[in-house]
C-alpha cells in the first residue's frame, strides 16, 4: 500500500515538474486553498484509517465539499478586495498539523 502511495508522489512530482502549464498569478491564492484543502483531507483519512473509523463517503464529500467552499470563500474575498484565503489557509494549516501529531500519536502507540 505506502509503495503505490510512494509512486504517485514521485509521479505527481514529475508531472508538476514537466508539465508545460502555469497557473496565473491571480488564482495562486486559491490554488494554495485547494491543496491546503487536499492535504487536510488526505491526512484526516490516514487519521481515521490509523484509528479504525474511516468512512469514505465521508471522506470523498469532505474532500470535495470542504474544498469547493474554501475556493470559493478565496473568490469571493478576492471579488470585495479582502484577503479571505489567509484565514482558510491558517485554519487548513492548523488542521494539518494537528492530524499529523494524532497520526505520529498512533504510530508511536502500535
Amino acid at each position: 500500500m505506502i509503495y503505490a502511495a510512494v509512486i504517485g508522489l514521485i509521479l505527481g512530482v514529475l508531472g508538476g515538474i514537466y508539465c508545460p502549464y502555469s497557473i496565473p498569478p491571480e488564482y495562486a491564492r486559491l490554488l494554495a486553498v485547494a491543496v491546503m484543502a487536499g492535504l487536510d483531507a488526505v491526512l484526516g483519512g490516514i487519521r481515521a484509517s490509523m484509528a479504525s473509523n474511516y468512512d469514505t463517503e465521508v471522506f470523498i464529500f469532505g474532500c470535495c465539499f470542504i474544498g469547493i467552499v474554501a475556493g470559493l470563500r478565496g473568490y469571493a474575498g478576492n471579488m470585495i478586495g479582502i484577503d479571505l484565503y489567509m484565514v482558510a489557509i491558517l485554519i487548513f494549516g492548523m488542521r494539518i498539523f494537528q492530524n499529523i501529531g494524532v497520526i505520529r500519536r498512533l504510530y508511536m502507540g502500535k
